[in-house]
């Protein structure tokens, strides 16, 4: 019986992590399964986007080379995350009319209907960017809104609400070359973001609304849910390292020192508590600053039930979690990873969300293949190989 295997490669501004993971058979159920995991330290990034092809490259050799060791198999082809500051979301409405003489909703009509929205997006935000995941947010037969499947419906008008997931074009370009020059195959391409929502958000968070936020090295990435349905997503130029350089210009410490004062860890130096909670609360201060406005620009500030969830190396900051609450005015909890029937330490890292998530999105990938978006990779980059000819699936209902 074959292996049912899926690699996850998370190619972060600090780090590069690669989890494999194979699905086995637990008490009568199939299970995800940890078999191997890599990282290596991650150059040649900025805020997210490669600026040395190369040394990317050569980073993700050494977490693979690990990753294979400890699962004793070679790894082919993999689920690639991707992020940084040019991944984006907009949200475009679009409307048709129907097209059949019984008014019946097809899967043409909902293609028509998100070629009209795409149509939509303003050429300002377009510009230089590729479309990497198409998600309905909410359907309209006859002005009435539709729960659950449109097709089968009877209508006039079909109108649709679309959250366009976007990436700049070259990123994607230069994210697949340097994969595939460390002899991966692409599979499919995932927004960290939501990779991460994966393995960290529960459906009941989903459901009622909550906010992740993954605190990076030099970015800080949200994705909004709602009615278990990404409904926006966003990336901003700001991370822990920032925390990290005010903490070492504040205190003149070494910037290794640093990092440990910031994550609460024991060190020889004599630093002001006062003053070292000024110097974080204040860059936190810009962050959830951040996070408050753009909630506010989709209207959902004060307004999500679940909360906001941390995670990313930052969420380790003892205080983070009550400063979010005091700032959003929202339930406030640090992130855990959930996967398979795994309690192990490892697990609870939220610093491998991305990587685990890849490969909770590669299960189902392989699976029953129910999306509600589709977006091919071949209509993204032409990588001057043969190309990359599969489909990306997004799914509703991935259970951490």
């Amino acid at each position: 019986m074959a292996r049912h295997i899926a690699t996850g490669i998370d190619i972060g501004t600090f780090h590069v992590r690669v989890v494999i993971a194979e699905q086995v058979e637990e008490n009568k159920n199939i299970v995800p399964k940890i078999i191997g995991t890599g990282y290596s330290e991650s150059k040649g990034l900025h805020h997210g986007y490669i600026t040395s092809s190369r040394e990317v490259t050569q980073n993700i050799r050494q977490a693979i080379v690990q990753a294979e060791k400890m699962a004793g198999m070679k790894v082919k082809r993999a689920f690639v995350s991707v992020g940084g500051i040019g991944l984006s979301g907009v949200t475009a409405s679009g409307s048709i009319i129907i097209s059949r003489a019984d008014l019946e909703i097809t899967d043409l009509d909902i293609s028509k209907v998100e070629e009209s929205a795409e149509s939509a997006i303003p050429h300002s935000i377009a510009l230089n960017k590729k479309i990497i995941n198409t998600i309905p947010v909410e359907f309209k037969a006859d002005g009435k809104i539709v729960w659950g499947r449109v097709q089968g419906l009877k209508a006039q008008k079909l109108e649709a609400k679309i959250l366009f997931i976007m990436c700049l074009e070259h990123h994607i370009q230069d994210l697949i070359k340097s994969v595939e020059d460390a002899d991966i195959e692409v599979i499919d391409i995932v927004a960290s973001p939501i990779a991460a929502s994966f393995v960290t958000l529960s459906k009941k968070q989903k459901k009622a609304g909550c906010v992740l936020a993954n605190i990076g090295a030099e970015t800080l990435s949200i994705v909004v849910y709602e009615n278990n349905t990404p409904i926006s997503i966003e990336v901003f130029p700001i991370g822990g390292t920032d925390i990290t350089n005010d903490i070492a210009l504040g205190l003149k410490v070494p910037l290794e020192e640093a990092e440990s004062i910031k994550l609460g860890s024991l060190t020889k130096s004599n630093h002001s508590r006062k003053k070292l909670e000024e110097i974080v609360n204040a860059r936190l201060s810009d962050m959830f600053e951040l996070i408050e406005a753009h909630l506010k620009k989709i209207g959902r500030n004060a307004l999500l039930p679940a909360g906001i969830i941390l995670t990313g190396g930052s969420a380790a900051i003892s205080t983070i979690k009550e400063f979010a609450e005091h700032s959003l005015k929202l339930p406030s909890n640090i992130g855990d990873i959930h996967f398979g029937n795994e309690d192990k330490v490892k697990t609870k890292d939220s610093t491998w969300s991305v990587a685990y998530g890849l490969a909770i999105f590669g299960f189902n990938a392989e699976n029953e293949r129910t999306s509600i978006g589709t977006r091919g990779l071949d209509k993204m980059v032409s990588t001057g190989q043969d190309g990359i000819k599969k489909t990306v699936e997004w799914f509703k209902g991935l259970l951490p």
